[in-house]
Parts: structure tokens; sequence; C-alpha cells
């Protein structure tokens, strides 16, 4: 591998088109291209698709993003100490699912103050996301990869939903198997108003029926779940935080993946990089808490020992 092609890579990435990059990297399309299809001979893989908006990453381009990405990060961090520059400034809006907003980020917020204290943030954690291609976020978790617009988009983790019950409820009428659904009162989404089709996985599990209490909002439902009104499906980061809930045929279980999306002409603003940084690290540091790995389980009283 020639290190030298990385930075047209890396320019490819985060402009979405060769003649972009070609600007940003004051040379033309002809020699962006060129450095790019010799990175993937010595790879071995393709690292783009071509699309009708331009150049989209394959997964071992995004795989590549993340390490050549750490390596800008670090030659700026080491840039940014040689100049002394100040700390950083300015603020970041940022556009969430209520339910990874209000059960994950907002738990640990607190320390991306502490290590930037100079950088205000806006988190909008709601049923419905705010769109970093018309720039009223600076960057948003989505629940579906885009496919149009000037964004920059990645991975940001891959999360489980498991079917919870209130804890008291299950250990007084135990599920051993599908059938014992049979007769459960269901909650869930409003069908007609889903704001993604991926929080339509109903028909994923083998229930019966449709839900009788339906809520917008995942806090109220993961609410009602906890008060016994009747069981449903919750992401594991917020079934697993729940007092007194616990998972119901833990075996059975969806899963969904987060995408971290930015406009491509914010993305390199300091701050808005610097949270995208922090968060990518969170996720990865969580990523048992997002996968469900340590799921409460009811415990069936024990009716010989009385």
């Amino acid at each position: 591998m020639d290190w030298s092609d990385l930075p047209f890579f890396l320019a490819v990435a985060r402009t979405g088109q060769i003649a972009r990059a070609a600007t940003a990297t004051g040379t033309d399309a002809t020699t962006v291209g060129r450095r790019i299809r010799r990175l993937e001979r010595s790879i071995g893989e393709r690292l783009f698709e071509q699309t009708g908006e331009g150049q989209v990453l394959t997964p071992t381009g995004n795989a590549l993003l993340d390490k050549v990405e750490a390596m800008a990060r670090i030659a700026g961090e080491v840039g940014e100490a040689t100049r002394g520059e100040q700390p950083l400034r300015g603020a970041v809006r940022v556009s969430v699912a209520e339910g990874f907003g209000t059960w994950f980020v907002s738990r640990h917020l607190g320390e991306f103050a502490d290590a930037h204290p100079g950088v205000e943030v806006d988190l909008v954690a709601s049923s419905g996301f705010l769109n970093p291609g018309r720039r009223e976020t600076d960057l948003a978790v989505l629940l579906a990869r885009p496919r149009r617009g000037p964004l920059m988009v990645r991975k940001l983790a891959d999360y489980r939903l498991r079917l919870y019950g209130a804890a008291a409820d299950i250990a007084a009428r135990p599920v051993g198997e599908p059938r014992d659904l049979n007769g459960r009162r269901m909650i869930g989404y409003i069908p007609d108003i889903l704001y993604a089709p991926e929080l339509r996985y109903l028909d994923e599990l083998p229930i019966d029926g449709v839900p009788q209490l339906r809520s917008s909002s995942i806090n109220a439902q993961a609410k009602m779940i906890a008060a016994g009104a009747g069981i449903g499906i919750l992401p594991c980061f917020i079934g697993d935080a729940e007092m007194g809930l616990c998972a119901i045929l833990p075996d059975l279980s969806i899963e969904r993946s987060f995408w971290l999306t930015t406009h491509r002409e914010t993305q390199g603003f300091a701050q808005v990089r610097a949270f995208a940084d922090w968060l990518i690290a969170l996720a990865n540091r969580h990523r048992g808490v997002l996968n469900g790995e340590n799921y409460p389980v009811s415990q069936t009283p024990d009716i010989s020992a009385e």
C-alpha cells in the first residue's frame, strides 16, 4: 500500500464525489480516480460503489475509513498541540431517536461536557429526526442508512431488541415457549404514524395479534410494560435498564442498526468532529449494552421451599 493514496481515499469518502475530492486535494479527477484504483488493487477489494449521486463506501471502504480517520485525527491532534490551540468552542445540535437519546446518550453526555466545556450541545431526542441534509442538525443518528444527499454516513453500532414484560407478572405466569404468549396483552407503536419503517418489527417474532395499547413514544411503552399493562418489544438498552422489567424468551431477538450522519460541509467543524468521535467511542465502549448481553430474566418462585 502506498500511504500517499490515503488522503485521496479520505477526500472521496468525505465529499462523496471524485470531482469534489479533486478540488479538495488540489488535483484533478483523473489523478484522484487513478489513486483510488491503485489503492483498491493493493488491498484487493473495492472501496467505493458508483451511484447516481457519486461514490458510496463499500463495507471494506467503511472499515478502512475508520482507520484512516483515526490516523487523521491523531495527526490533527498533534498539529493542534504544536500550535497551542485554544479549547474547542461552539455549538453542536444532535438529532437522535427518543429512546436512544433518553436511555443511552443522555446518561453519558456529561463526559463530553467535561472534556469540552466550551462546546454547547443541543440533544434533540424525539419521535422523528431532524435532517442534516437540510442543515436542521449537525449530526443525526438514524435507523436506516440514507442513500442520497450531501451526507457523510457511517454505521455507529448494531443494537438488539427483545420482548419484555413486568418481572412480577412473568414470575407469576412464566413464558417458556412462544405459545405461552397467547392471550397476553400487547403494547407497541401506533402503526399508521410510525416515523421509520425499521420500527415495524412485530411480525419478526412469533407473536399473534396486534397491540391493544399503543403509543408513538417508546418511553411511554416502556413505562406501560413496567407497570404490568402488557408485554412489548423494546431495545435492550431500554428493557435491560428499566427497573422491574425482564426479558421474555431471550433467545428470540431482533437486530437493527444506528447510522451516524453529518452534512459534508459541517462534518469538518472541530466541535462536530469531536462530538462524532466521542459518540463513536461511546458506542464501541458500551457495545454489550446495545446488544443486550446482560439481560434480566424472571425468577420463578421456588414454592418447594415454602
